[in-house]
């Protein structure tokens, strides 16, 4: 691995399989896909999925010098990802494992027009990534170490996320800054009958930088409330600044250093921990620690046409790690990560809509329009420099 790479992106990695179904009616599409049919459909194409793909690349394109560290079996998909990844550039795949007792995995994206997408998933080698897979040499070199996706991961969650905590406490003995993402499980799978809430008490005194979705994290502490919201409709259209908080705080209070979370076409939420926590969260911490001390925003999403939401999270993801870096304050960090989950939704795949980290500057300079978002409650306020929300931690 070049010495000056800054970021390792471990964990998730899959082939995403795209057969063309354009041709596909959608208002036929359950009297189509019938036991004994047989349905025409276009040449199928190849991506590679999950957050070290998604996330690794993003940060490749805007200019973030990174290393990923996924698992892939000997066989013919995993040759197929490790070339889609050498196309961008054949460092990137310098920490990739290949495991010759497991397969890769993969997922078949059933997307006919008109109708929600349909995903066929095998875990594969994902289920059995352990925390000796993790070359700790290679992130003892780099600012930030960034997993994602540990609930579809068998390994990860089983024994009470025992790899996943030591694989986070070795990690974070290194002196780089940890990143963590989440994915939500199917309720009824292993995943997700998992401990989340033990898991992450014992895990997240490891863990710089906490970035789940409001979905996962709510389904992982709250799993009442989550239950009470999806009953009524969408989740993210009734997330409050109170639900907020709350999770904050409550994370903090189990160890995070600073959290995250992603609320889709709502924007991004923030919550950082005390300036003594921040200083301490390594080579990748924020630059000017008073700056970001004790803070809380609420960042609103940019207008775009959206084409597809394959990977947005992993992409705003990937703008706060690369802000971040580059020692932007807190306001500038959000917006950033906004900006660059927005131009990935302008495209169907993962990676194409993603611009150059001063291309994506300059659309958001250039006075690029955001969502409305008004919020109703104590102690908020809109920063009107800054296009966004906030509210003091003590208020």
């Amino acid at each position: 691995m070049p010495s000056s790479c800054e970021v390792v992106v471990a964990g998730h990695i899959c082939l995403d399989v795209f057969p063309d179904m354009s041709a596909v009616s959608g208002k036929d599409f359950q009297r189509l896909f019938a036991p004994g049919r047989l349905v025409e459909i276009g040449a199928v194409s190849f991506a590679t999925g999950g957050p070290v793909a998604n996330t690794g690349l993003a940060l490749n394109r805007l200019g973030v010098r990174a290393l990923l560290m996924g698992k892939v079996g000997a066989d013919l998909f995993g040759e197929q990802v490790l070339r889609l990844v050498a196309q961008v550039d054949p460092a990137l795949a310098e920490g990739m494992v290949v495991d010759e007792l497991s397969r890769t995995s993969y997922t078949i994206v059933i997307n006919p027009p008109q109708v929600d997408r349909i995903f066929l998933h095998y875990a594969g080698a994902n289920d059995t990534f352990v925390a000796a897979d993790v070359k700790y040499e290679q992130v003892a070199q780099a600012r930030v170490f960034h997993f994602g996706y540990p609930p579809i991961m068998k390994s990860m969650y089983m024994n009470g996320g025992a790899e996943l905590v030591e694989l986070f406490r070795r990690a974070h003995a290194t002196g780089a800054t940890t990143t963590l993402d989440m994915s939500l499980p199917d309720p009824t799978t292993a995943g997700g009958r998992a401990d989340w809430q033990g898991i992450l008490r014992r895990l997240l005194p490891y863990v710089g930088i906490f970035l789940p979705s409001a979905e996962e994290i709510l389904f992982m502490l709250w799993r009442r409330e989550y239950e009470r919201l999806a009953a009524q409709g969408d989740v993210l259209a009734q997330i409050t600044p109170g639900h907020l908080s709350a999770l904050g705080n409550e994370m903090l209070e189990m160890g995070a250093g600073m959290v995250v979370i992603k609320l889709g076409a709502r924007g991004l939420y923030l919550r950082t921990g005390s300036r003594e926590r921040l200083g301490g969260l390594g080579r990748g911490a924020p630059a000017r620690p008073d700056l970001w001390a004790d803070r809380e925003l609420w960042a609103p999403a940019f207008r775009v046409e959206e084409v597809g939401a394959t990977g947005s999270g992993d992409a705003a993801i990937a703008g706060f790690i690369t802000a971040l870096l580059q020692g932007m304050s807190p306001e500038e960090t959000v917006t950033m990560a906004t900006a660059v989950g927005a131009c990935n939704v302008e495209a169907a795949d993962g990676l194409s809509g993603i611009r150059t980290w001063e291309a994506t500057r300059e659309r958001v300079a250039g006075g690029w329009p955001k969502h409305d978002l008004q919020l109703d409650a104590a102690g908020w306020h809109f920063d009107a420099e800054n296009q966004l929300w906030q509210c003091r931690a003590q208020d």
